[in-house]
Formats: C-alpha cells, sequence, structure tokens
C-alpha cells in the first residue's frame, strides 16, 4: 500500500488472497475449440464430445502453457492458490511437474493431481461408462503413478480420480489407498448428473475427512470431506443444483476450469442460493470463501488490493461486478517481505503479453489436434 498514491487510497481496499478449490487448468485453451461433433445426449455423452476430446489432444507443453495462462488470468483476479485436477491420457508422465512449475513462475500456490480414470481402455478405445467390476487399465495405473511420483518429490498434491462412474471397484480402492499411505485426500468429481448417481455408495468404504468431493449434486448420502460447490459450471451443463447449505459438509467454492475469477464465482453462487432460499445472505457465502482458505492457509496472509474501496465487505462485494485488483502480495516462508506478483494491474514476474500470445499459439496447435480425434 506504500507504494500506492495517497490521493488513491480512499478507493482502494485489501483482502486476504482468495482460492480457488476446484480448477481445471488445462481448459484455459478450451475457449475457441472446434465446435462439437453432435447434439449430446446425456452428460456423459458431452463429456466424450468435448471435454474427452480436449483432453486426449495435450501434450506437455500445451498443459504448460495452458497452466501459465490459466495462473495469470487467476492472479489477476486476485486468487493466489489454486487446487487443480488434471487429465491428459496422452501425456500423463510429467503432466504434474508442467503445471506446477508454470504456477510458481506466476507467482501462484497450487496443489494438483492426476485424475485416474479406466474410461480408456488398454486398447485406446474410450468409453463413457466403466463396469464397476473391471479390472483397473494401464492409464489409470499410470494417473496414480503421476500422483505419487509428485507428491513424494516434495509437492503439494492429492490423489485424483475422474469419476467414480469410469472408475472401476480396483481403481477407487488403489486410489484411496494410495492416499493414505501418502497422508493426502481423494480429489473426485461426485455425483455432478444423474448418471453418477450411485457414486456416495461405491465411495462411502473409503471416503475421509481429508476428501475434496466435488459438485455433489445427486449425492443420495453423506459423505465425509469438503463439497467443493461449482454454481456457474452446474448451471452450464444443467446438471442442476446442489443444495451446499442443505449438506453437513464444510461448503469450498470452485469454478470447474472456468476461470479462476472466485469473486465472480461468490456473486454466482450467492444469487443462485438465493433463487433456493430468499432468507439467505451473502454472509453465508463469503463463509465459503473463507473455507476454502483453509485449504492454503498461506493465503491469509496475502494482500490483494482492489480498486474498490469495500471489497472486503460481503455485502458490498455481492452486489458489485467489475472489481479490479490494483496489486497483488503474497506471504513468502522465511520471510518478513512479502513479494509482489502484481502491481498496477498486471503481473510483475512474467509478461502477461508474452503468455497470451505464446498461449494463443499452443491453443492453435491443440485445436487441430483435436480435429484429428
Amino acid at each position: 500500500m506504500n507504494a500506492i498514491s495517497a490521493h488513491r487510497a480512499d478507493i482502494l481496499s485489501v483482502t486476504p488472497g482468495l482460492v480457488n478449490a476446484h480448477h481445471h487448468l488445462y481448459s484455459a485453451m478450451a475457449r475457441g475449440m472446434p465446435a462439437s461433433r453432435g447434439v449430446a445426449t446425456s452428460f456423459p455423452h458431452m463429456l466424450e464430445l468435448v471435454w474427452w476430446r480436449l483432453d486426449a489432444a495435450l501434450d506437455l507443453d500445451t498443459i504448460y502453457w495452458s497452466a501459465k495462462l490459466g495462473a495469470v488470468e487467476a492472479v489477476l483476479a486476485g486468487t493466489t492458490c489454486i487446487v487443480d485436477h488434471h487429465e491428459s491420457p496422452r501425456a500423463i508422465e510429467g503432466s504434474l511437474e508442467a503445471i506446477d512449475r508454470a504456477c510458481s513462475e506466476v507467482g501462484v500456490r497450487v496443489r494438483t493431481c492426476y485424475g485416474a480414470t479406466d474410461r480408456w481402455r488398454d486398447d485406446d478405445t474410450l468409453h463413457q461408462k466403466v463396469s464397476p467390476l473391471s479390472p483397473m487399465t494401464k492409464g489409470a495405473k499410470r494417473g496414480l503413478e503421476e500422483c505419487e511420483r509428485h507428491i513424494r518429490s516434495g509437492k503439494a498434491g492429492m490423489v485424483g480420480l475422474h469419476a467414480a462412474f469410469t472408475c472401476s471397484n480396483e481403481t477407487i480402492a488403489a486410489a484411496a489407498d494410495l492416499a493414505t499411505s501418502l497422508n493426502v485426500g481423494v480429489h473426485v468429481h461426485v455425483a455432478e448428473a444423474i448418471d453418477d448417481s450411485q457414486a456416495a455408495a461405491r465411495l462411502a468404504p473409503h471416503a475421509t475427512d481429508e476428501w475434496l468431493i466435488v459438485h455433489g449434486v445427486h449425492l443420495d448420502r453423506t459423505l465425509p470431506g469438503r463439497l467443493a460447490h461449482n454454481p456457474r459450471s452446474n448451471m452450464n451443463n444443467g446438471v442442476g443444483y446442489a443444495a451446499p447449505t442443505t449438506r453437513p459438509n464444510t461448503v469450498v467454492l470452485g469454478s470447474d476450469g472456468i476461470g479462476s475469477d472466485m469473486y465472480e464465482e461468490f456473486r454466482l453462487a450467492y444469487v443462485r442460493l438465493r433463487e433456493f432460499d430468499q432468507t439467505a445472505t451473502p454472509d453465508v457465502v463469503s463463509g465459503w470463501l473463507d473455507n476454502t482458505r483453509e485449504l492454503f492457509p498461506q493465503s491469509k496472509d496475502d494482500r490483494v488490493t482492489w480498486r474498490y474501496p469495500h471489497a472486503d465487505d460481503a455485502w458490498h462485494a455481492a452486489f458489485t461486478t467489475g472489481m479490479r485488483v490494483e496489486r497483488v502480495e503474497t506471504a513468502t516462508d522465511g520471510s518478513s517481505s512479502p513479494r509482489i506478483i502484481v502491481d498496477r494491474g498486471t503481473t510483475t514476474l512474467v509478461d502477461e503479453v508474452e503468455i497470451r500470445a505464446k498461449a494463443a499459439e499452443a491453443a492453435a496447435r491443440l485445436h487441430r489436434r483435436m480435429e484429428d480425434l
């Protein structure tokens, strides 16, 4: 704040850093991708037509630039920490290191995982649903090995699963056992759509309080763990409302890959909650933002300066669109001096213009590969 002119101080306010509890950084390059080949008839069909084409086309270079662009856009929105869920079935080994390196260069903390899945069979054919009794595929095994390699190297991470409906019982059990051995949680999409409504029954024998339960729209029972609410994504995919206030879980907020502007997610979460419960106040959803910071306690010592005088007030923030970030300072271990990673509305550690240009080039290559799938 000292470097910001005194005559401007009356239009500024400061908050702790924001945290995105569920992101897909690889989706930063989804914008402008080729149209789907046909109209989806179900949620799994939509995944097959759109997102599973995208992740199958990823290589380590596009993973890196997508993560770097996503990290830049996150920090420019005041988000200093990201919990990421990644999948790239044709580029598994090294994918988490590429994401971690990209985010670190921008100055954003990330806790990533690889979402193990059995939907790609060993013969490289894709299946929308997987029999619970089928054996673990080589791809799922490699995904879990990537999680283990990343965490054992000293990086922040979780063990990932895509979703119960694309995983065998063997893969689910292996992921749970690995998470226990590494003293971390499992990050998994759960009952996002009606097609995965049996997820809770299959996950219940394994889930712990350290798990990150994502979506939970069609949960038919309580599972332990934090519930990551993604209202914008749920509405975009037409899967329904998760009604998080009716759940006993600690609720945290994610974007599910649609950017990382967590104040925008906060506003949308609030108006969707109000549609469900007219007595709800912005303080409820502000509490979800606070819960999300618990995933990265360091975020509480980060400082985000906003060009709006009341960004630190839930009732103001809920009804004020377009609040702009002026500066972001992150707390650094072993130092009393914060690191400035955004100043005067742009990044300081990396060149935003260069990253956008490089990411656009990588996106063009990615989209060409998607056309061939």
